[in-house]
This record gives C-alpha cells, structure tokens and sequence, in this order.
C-alpha cells in the first residue's frame, strides 16, 4: 500500500488556487525545481510585460496559467505527489 503524504491537502490546494502562478503550492509540498521554475515564469511574464515585450509576457504568462491548472487539477482529483512522491490525498481518499 502506498503511503499518503503528510502535507495537507486543503493547503495544498488553497496555495494552488490563489498563488499557483507564483509556485508557491510547490515549496509547499517539498517540489523545490518545480518551485522555481513556477516562479522564474512568473517574473519573467512581469519583467517582459513592464519592459514592453507584450508578446514573450502573453506567452510566459499563459505557459505559466495551463501549468497551474493541471497541477490544480491534478491535487483536486488526488493524483498529484509531495516532494518524497507520496499522494497527497483527498479526504476519504483510498490508496491502492
């Protein structure tokens, strides 16, 4: 049987759904690459956008959106993993 994380899921997703194009769901839960990388677009799309490169801004901000919401997906349906690869896990939720 698989091991549920110990990170919460409400906080999880709360983190997801409010600041998830920042990446901050993913220092949450221990993805500290991932964290970064979220992060990285972020800046980027603000630093394009106040620089007046409209286009790389579009582009980085919605790269940055789509991967925000399949994570949010991801963590609603109880399919997505912390940082140790254990299952954060809806409540009620039932590991094979």
């Amino acid at each position: 049987m698989k091991e549920p994380s110990s990170k919460s899921y409400i906080v999880a997703v709360c983190l997801s759904g409010i600041f998830g194009v920042m990446g901050i769901h993913h220092f949450y839960l221990g993805r500290y690459l991932e964290g970064i990388i979220d992060f990285s677009l972020f800046v980027a799309t603000i630093v394009c956008w106040m620089t007046g490169h409209i286009g790389w801004a579009v582009l980085f901000g919605l790269a940055d959106a789509l991967h925000t919401f399949i994570i949010t997906i991801m963590l609603l349906t109880g399919s997505f993993k912390d940082g140790k690869g254990r299952v954060v896990c809806y409540p009620g939720q039932k590991l094979a």
